[in-house]
Formats: C-alpha cells, structure tokens, sequence
C-alpha cells in the first residue's frame, strides 16, 4: 500500500504540455495572429535602471528559465511562418 505522500514518478506534466505545444497546429489567420499578440517576441523581464544617465541596475533576461520557452517561441514562429507563407499577411508590426 502507498503511503499518501507517495507520488507517481512517471507522470510529468511539463513533458506533457511540451508535447502538446509542439502538436498545435497553425490553419487559421486569426488564430496566429492571437498568439503572435500574447506571446512577446523579447523577454518582457529584462530591464535596465538608469538614473540621471548612468545604469544602476541590470536585469538578465529571465526567460530561458521557463521550462516552456522553448516551446512557446517555436509556436510564435510557426504562426509567423504560416500567416506570411500561406497567408501573405505583413507580419513586420508583430515582430
């Protein structure tokens, strides 16, 4: 008998979800242009702090830290892939 805080070590979710990211695939305009809008084409934590000119404080891009970057940028490229080949849609305003 299994104790309750004993957990079942082949489930992993990240893998799961990885997959299923990697499956998605791109047949509407919409559709694309939706997730090239929600999903940023620079890392939205990376900053710089200046006062009076001078940098006080940088911050690293932390995106590569996500399990799911991967991932993530492979499907906003799919989408711009799809929306300028099969399209013919301008994509510069998402880039």
């Amino acid at each position: 008998m299994k104790s309750f805080l004993q957990f079942n070590l082949n489930f992993h979710p990240l893998i799961s979800i990885r997959y299923w990211l990697e499956s998605i695939e791109i047949h509407d305009p919409k559709s694309a242009g939706l997730l090239c809008k929600l999903i940023p084409s620079r890392c939205p934590f990376e900053r710089r702090i200046d006062l009076f000119g001078h940098t006080l404080l940088s911050i690293p891009p932390l995106c590569k830290l996500n399990p799911l970057y991967d991932q993530l940028i492979d499907l906003r490229f799919r989408s711009l892939a799809y929306m300028a080949d099969e399209c013919g849609i301008d994509v510069t305003h998402y880039c």
